[in-house]
């Protein structure tokens, strides 16, 4: 790099989950000259690989940015870690691993909301298959068998792409089994494909994985296209800020960014478009450092407003999980095979010689997706359960055999925000989830640690005496168990909202519905920020179907 201006037909600002997508899409015509810039390092680093290193990837400045959240009085005054990906891949290459789209009605709401029929399940679901190479049809020959299969999912041989590899989990947990039996008792029925726009039931987690190995946006997408002439990736590279330009009448255009390397200043200049991928966090701050945003947040942080969008980092939803964990008599778990130097030395050489085992495991293995009463209209629960146990993430395993339930409330009506606190790129933006702040998400919670209650009672986990260790059952009122998920509950890492599309009369839509930023030409904003309302779900692969959805318009400069 040198201090010379650098162009290039479209600047993509974060190699994240929809970076990486777009950068392959945007590059495919060799005419465009596509520039990728990533704030992290190479995805390199070998735990990002071996499944469970995310255990090492969260926390680690190598691969994390390292947030914290305010104090927030939905969790009695605590903040909590807030982990987002750092390197190549983004959160792909940090994140656990499940392929989730969420619900039919997620999208249908997308559709009303913005007032555009293109973000109806229907319309989305062409997206989510064009990426998918799913193993249930490695054997699939168009018309014969798992025909219902396929019309619902990708493959690369049935697809023109197929890039984004979905595997069945390398191992299988007695306590995860009967959990499942039990929730069936329960009244959930199994399921064996949450993807089909009604995720109501329970079963295992399918993941991105590829014969045991993390497969990241990085590796699906960028690595395939890595020889591209028209193609550049900077990495270790951070935007300190768009440029913004007005023309006779006043009308605003980004015309690129300027970017930091090792103290240097270079200014890379999109003849076309910058679009912004650097996630719910990372885009806010970009727009707010570059005087895009509330101008009163601005003010306060010494920045000049250049552009009111009073949207901008306002709208913050994530997914809050509640951590039930039970003791457990006579069932194998992770606590007492990790706590052990043969226990360890076996879950290596399994690893080793097979890629299976407990370092391939998501961090969650079984999900459920349920109701927490039954007037709800849809499942509005999920459950993530793990064959383990621990006081916090990155804390030691419990010494004794246990498993853990986390639920979250699927469609939080509380609304947090993101701020800048300064004008220098290099400071953290105040990050406030506000979680629990409605009535309606303290009545879920407390109802949904009555579900778990109600699932490990049932005839099928009797053999293993589960015993409640946390929270504890001497809380039984909606206040108790509002006020104890609040002390015992923490994020599942999925930050979306922040800079959302909506209609022209929506005062608070950062994008419009083709995911141009509002009053600023040139620019758009592809993440998990444009999402109005939260996925029904995991969010990393309704994230990637944005950005395919993206990729067209980009191309057709609409």
């Amino acid at each position: 790099m040198s201090d010379a201006t650098a162009t290039f037909d479209y600047v993509i600002v974060g190699a994240g989950t929809a970076g990486c997508l777009l950068a392959n899409r945007l590059s495919a015509d060799p005419s465009k000259r596509v520039l990728l810039i990533e704030a992290g390092r190479k995805d390199d680093y070998h735990w990002i690989h071996i499944p469970v290193g995310y255990l090492y990837c969260i926390g680690n400045p190598r691969t994390d940015w390292l947030y914290q959240t305010e104090a927030d009085p939905g969790l009695n005054g605590r903040t909590l870690r807030y982990p987002r990906g750092k390197t190549l891949g983004g959160c792909s290459s940090i994140n656990g691993m499940i392929y989730m789209r969420g619900q039919a009605r997620d999208y249908d709401q997308w559709a009303r909301l913005t007032g555009d029929s293109d973000w109806r399940w229907d319309r989305c679901l062409p997206d989510f298959k064009a990426h998918e190479d799913h193993h249930r049809l490695d054997r699939y020959t168009e018309g014969q068998g798992n025909a219902t299969f396929a019309a619902l999912h990708g493959h690369r041989s049935v697809a023109s792409s197929g890039e984004w590899r979905i595997e069945k989990q390398r191992l299988r947990w007695d306590v995860l089994d009967a959990f499942a039996q039990a929730a069936q008792q329960a009244g959930i029925p199994a399921t064996d494909d949450f993807n089909r726009g009604d995720n109501e039931g329970v079963g295992y987690f399918e993941v991105n994985q590829k014969a045991g190995w993390r497969w990241n946006a990085s590796k699906a997408f960028l690595r395939p296209v890595q020889h591209r002439p028209n193609l550049t990736v900077w990495t270790q590279i951070q935007v300190e800020r768009l440029r913004l330009e007005r023309d006779a009448a006043g009308a605003l255009r980004c015309t690129g960014a300027d970017v930091v390397s090792h103290g240097q200043r270079v200014h890379v200049a999109a003849a076309r478009e910058v679009v912004l991928s650097a996630g719910s966090i990372g885009s806010v701050q970009i727009l707010q450092l570059s005087g895009i945003g509330p101008a009163a947040v601005l003010q306060a942080a010494g920045v000049t407003p250049l552009h009111e969008l009073p949207g901008v980092g306002e709208n913050l939803q994530d997914h809050l999980q509640i951590r039930s964990v039970y003791k457990v008599t006579g069932a194998k778990t992770l606590n007492t095979l990790a706590n052990s130097l043969w226990g360890k030395a076996a879950i290596g050489l399994e690893y080793a010689l097979k890629r299976s085992g407990p370092m391939s495991m998501s961090p969650s293995q079984l999900g459920a997706f349920t109701r927490s009463d039954p007037s709800q209209p849809y499942a509005n629960l999920e459950y993530h359960v793990q064959p383990l146990s621990l006081d916090a993430f990155g804390e030691p395993l419990h010494s004794f055999p246990a498993f853990t339930a986390s639920v979250c409330n699927l469609n939080p009506s509380s609304r947090g925000h993101v701020r800048i606190k300064s004008p220098r790129f290099e400071d953290a933006p105040a990050i406030a989830p506000n979680y629990l702040a409605t009535e309606d998400d303290r009545k879920v919670a407390a109802d949904s640690l009555r579900v778990t209650r109600r699932i490990v009672g049932q005839p099928a986990m009797a053999k293993y005496r589960p015993e409640e260790f946390k929270p504890g059952v001497q809380y039984q009122s909606d206040e108790e168990l509002a006020r104890l998920a609040g002390d015992i509950a923490s994020t599942i890492f999925h930050p979306v909202g922040t800079t959302k599309m909506g209609r022209e009369d929506d005062a608070m839509a950062v994008v419009d519905s083709h995911l141009r930023v509002r009053g600023v030409a040139g620019l758009r904003v592809v993440d998990a920020g444009v999402m109005p309302t939260i996925t029904s779900g995991n969010t990393n692969s309704p994230t990637l179907m944005i950005a395919e959805k993206a990729a067209r318009w980009i191309v057709a400069g609409t």
